[in-house]
């Protein structure tokens, strides 16, 4: 668009999108056609972000109306000490390090019960691949939680750490994954995607299972009918193209099995780790991710923004930019402030159902399953 032109934004979607790409695309999402890979790359480099904005706006208040979803949760984080110690992970100990942890089954009961008296509806677990805990371990933490409050929606260990308890335990993962939805996981995150990238992934965590790997356990995960989210990790050494073929494999395996509820972008943080971050992310680069996934997975119901990731006053923005979930409370989250995350380390309800309403959208509290909770409005803002 010229210096002095000026946009209609009133007019019929798809005719208020001017530039002229970012119309073809636009027509594809209004005849509900699925956008192509070229189409994608377009969107990752255009300039022309309220174009790109107006289309995924378009899509999230197809989807979900005027709503903004958030959630009140706590991170149970059960150890730090990992066999992999990727390059990317500010976070991971070795056994013998003096900063090495495990959670005792007391520690764990303390922390649930904690979380409980502030009023969490969920549980968000995950740690390193420690070699000497067994699924016992797993199972009687997930009873523990669940002895305290019995509806404790539980979401947790991600596609790295269920293959990982396969192995050192020598059984199937379909095993793994029966016992542990015995016990009462619901759900899975979207933890150890990264980028699927092999040349990438050889880089910044050449010890974790490949891409191609994450993604037969995350289809596993769908057959045995768990729902779970799905992760793209962005700004270190990746290219657009990197992008591309992520979101690619992502739309395929759900095309395939309808398992992944919703994608969450997560901006890398590379304080106190082995890679170099190429500089941090301008308000641009953000908006072009998220917006482009939600053009691009147009079969992947929810686009999550992480409030603790991206910063609060992003994470509101981008609500407007095809995001619908700011994401929840998260209560004791370590990980991305081990990498140098400046957030707090958790957020109260009112402040995150604040962001959602000064967005002109109507907070609701969900679960990562999206099923509705009452809010609690007498909690006090931070």
């Amino acid at each position: 668009m010229k210096a002095g032109e000026r946009r209609n934004y009133k007019m019929t979607f798809p005719k208020n999108i001017q530039n002229k790409k970012l119309r073809s695309v636009a027509e594809k999402v209004y005849s509900n056609v699925p956008v192509t890979k070229e189409d994608a790359l377009c969107m990752l480099t255009t300039d022309d972000i309220l174009d790109l904005g107006a289309i995924a706006d378009h899509i999230r208040t197809r989807l979900h109306g005027n709503v903004g979803y958030y959630g009140v949760n706590m991170n149970l984080n059960y150890t730090n000490i990992c066999e992999l110690r990727c390059p990317l992970c500010a976070y991971s100990c070795d056994e013998n390090d003096e900063n090495a942890f495990l959670l005792s089954y007391d520690d764990i009961k303390e922390r649930i019960q904690n979380a409980v008296s502030m009023g969490i509806d969920e549980v968000h677990i995950v740690g390193g691949l420690h070699p000497k805990l067994t699924l016992g371990y797993f199972e009687r933490m997930i009873g523990i939680i669940k002895g305290i409050k019995p509806d404790m929606h539980i979401v947790a260990f991600t596609a790295v750490e269920y293959d990982y308890f396969a192995k050192i335990n020598n059984v199937s993962l379909e095993e793994v994954f029966r016992r542990l939805m015995d016990a009462g996981v619901q759900a899975l995150p979207g933890g150890g995607a990264e980028i699927f990238s092999p040349h990438i992934r050889d880089i910044i965590a050449p010890k974790k299972i490949s891409g191609t790997k994450w993604l037969s356990v995350m289809q596993t995960a769908h057959k045995m009918g768990l729902k779970t989210n799905a992760t793209l990790l962005y700004n270190h050494i990746e290219k657009p193209e990197d992008i591309v073929d992520h979101l690619s494999r992502i739309r395929d395996l759900q095309d395939e099995t309808g398992g992944f509820k919703t994608f969450v972008p997560l901006q890398f943080h590379g304080e106190n780790t082995k890679i170099d971050v190429k500089r941090p992310t301008t308000g641009y680069d953000d908006i072009r991710i998220y917006a482009t996934s939600r053009v691009f997975l147009h079969n992947v119901p929810h686009l999550k923004a992480l409030w603790m990731y991206v910063g609060e006053k992003m994470a509101q923005v981008l609500l407007k930019f095809g995001v619908d979930d700011i994401g929840a409370t998260y209560h004791n989250e370590k990980v991305v402030h081990a990498a140098g995350a400046q957030t707090p380390d958790f957020g109260s309800e009112p402040f995150l159902r604040r962001l959602i309403h000064k967005a002109r959208l109507m907070p609701e509290r969900t679960t990562a399953s999206y099923h509705t909770v009452s809010a609690h409005p007498k909690e006090v803002a931070i």
